[in-house]
């Protein structure tokens, strides 16, 4: 070693190039942290979203799917999930909720291999049963990280005794995966031809027509217009440059690292994306090495008297681990380096071989491309059920989190996603629900009082039976300014779903 004892293991590896086994360290538990976010969140959710009674049945899904597609490899493949073999609530709860103990057994260093194996698998299953509500762009973050973290972890029963040392390449794939996950969400802003972003506008609207604003976003759309395009200077810098930073020097990865971290931070403190900031920080993490951890790790391990662990010599990887690294991260590379090339230049062709393979790998979610917020909307379309005995007198039902009441301010859920809530802000921007088919069901279960779904509400205007008559009513909400008593002023612009009688 270039250095003698902790010293010498942290500044170098054995050919003086960085380690990066705290780093492996911190990613690893980091992702478990976002696992058991993942999985408890939806854990609460689960039956009235896709349980038996939920707003879409899994297993009512997975029986048509076979209906329509057969029941076959190609099938199960098309939609790879555990539920094939049982759609019960019982094994969905079984599933989640395994999830989420194996997510603490990641936090704790427990079995690592195992543990990301199964949570990979856990999750997939979830996402392809959970349809419509499980088809954003972090879940399928958080998949493309899990098998990543596959590639990474020791296969050993705990976690800080790992002998072995992380292969650079599979960090590498880290820093490729945030790579794309900014850059690509830069590029797409201006290859859209939005002209608000084009004219620099992009955050007068944003902060009021995000999915779920905090009462934070009520503040920040208040700012002057200096102030928001000094923030818009500074997201397209932590999108289209920090991310260079990542295959740069040393000193330019800490300066990408804490760039980045510290756009994810304004991020959260400005509105609700469940565990999608948590989860790209973490990834962050992969830009530091072992160096970087030194002074913070040292006085720690010198107190609880635990250095002598970090002395042992490295094991390297077995041959067939290190084909097996080499053939899965070739693969994943390939995909995504071509879909980044089509989101810079959209003319480029990708070879044919590599769209084969990019559409075989799709079912797995594990080689994405990326773009929040491509194009950014500029009103706020709001919708309010309502629900009626006669046809006349209309009573609104109350979500949790979303935009409702004029007066109430609006909430924090992070790390928590309401995915109810954030369905209806996609649903708004529909224009009608005939173009959202899931909330005719959603409706449905309303019209018949449907206890689950009634669950992920805040407030049920006919606790005693449901009612005669539903609607849905679509207005436009803007923030109210400095001086107020309310946060949001409302205009009424119709319906956006007509009165449906569920009565007999």
């Amino acid at each position: 070693m270039a250095m003698g004892g902790i010293g010498g293991w942290c500044e170098s590896g054995a050919e003086g190039r960085p380690t990066y086994r705290l780093t492996r360290s911190a990613l690893l538990r980091g992702l478990g942290v976002v696992y058991v976010s993942a999985f408890g969140s939806l854990a609460v959710q689960l039956d009235g979203l896709i349980g038996s009674r939920g707003i879409l049945p899994a297993a009512e899904f997975l029986d048509r799917a076979g209906q329509i597609l057969g029941t076959g490899p190609a099938t199960y493949w098309r939609l790879p999930t555990l539920f094939w073999l049982d759609a019960s609530d019982r094994a969905l709860h079984g599933v989640c909720w395994g999830g989420l103990g194996l997510g603490v057994l990641l936090i704790a260093g427990i079995l690592p291999g195992p543990c990301l194996a199964l949570l990979w698998l856990f999750y997939l299953s979830l996402t392809v049963a959970g349809q419509v509500f499980l088809g954003y762009q972090w879940d399928s973050l958080l998949l493309e990280a899990g098998l990543l973290a596959l590639l990474l972890t020791p296969w050993c029963l705990r976690l800080d005794r790992a002998s072995d040392l992380p292969g650079p390449f599979a960090v590498w794939m880290f820093r490729w995966l945030v790579f794309r996950l900014m850059f690509q969400s830069g590029v797409v802003k201006l290859t859209s031809g939005d002209p608000v972003w084009l004219t620099w506008k992009a955050l007068d609207y944003h902060y009021q027509t995000q999915p779920l604003p905090a009462w934070t976003s009520w503040y920040f759309h208040q700012m002057p217009a200096w102030f928001q395009i000094l923030s818009l200077v500074f997201m397209f810098y932590a999108e289209l440059v920090a991310p260079f930073f990542i295959f740069g020097p040393r000193i330019l990865r800490r300066i990408g690292f804490l760039s980045l971290v510290l756009f994810q931070a304004l991020i959260a403190a400005s509105g609700n994306y469940g565990f999608f900031n948590l989860l790209t920080a973490i990834l962050c993490l992969s830009l530091l090495d072992d160096r970087d951890w030194f002074r913070v790790t040292l006085a720690w391990r010198e107190k609880t008297k635990r250095v002598d662990r970090f002395l042992l010599p490295p094991k390297p990887w077995s041959w067939p681990r290190r084909v097996a690294l080499g053939v899965v991260a070739g693969i994943v590379f390939a995909v995504t380096a071509g879909q980044t090339l089509e989101t810079v230049w959209p003319v480029v062709v990708v070879p044919v071989p590599i769209q084969v393979v990019s559409q075989w790998l799709e079912p797995l979610r594990i080689a994405n491309p990326y773009g929040l917020f491509r194009v950014m909307t500029t009103d706020r379309p709001e919708i309010t059920v309502e629900g009626s005995d006669d046809g006349v007198s209309w009573k609104p039902y109350r979500f949790r989190w979303k935009p409702g009441e004029l007066n109430r301010r609006p909430r924090f859920a992070t790390p928590h996603l309401p995915r109810l809530d954030w369905q209806m802000w996609f649903a708004a921007l529909a224009g009608d629900c005939r173009s959202a088919p899931w909330f005719l069901r959603f409706e449905q279960r309303l019209l018949s009082g449907t206890p689950e779904v009634l669950a992920l509400l805040r407030e049920n205007p006919f606790p005693d039976r449901p009612p005669r008559y539903i609607r849905a009513r679509l207005s436009l909400d803007t923030f109210t300014r400095w001086g107020s008593k309310d946060w949001w002023v409302s205009e009424d612009v119709g319906l956006f779903c007509p009165p449906r009688d569920g009565g007999g």
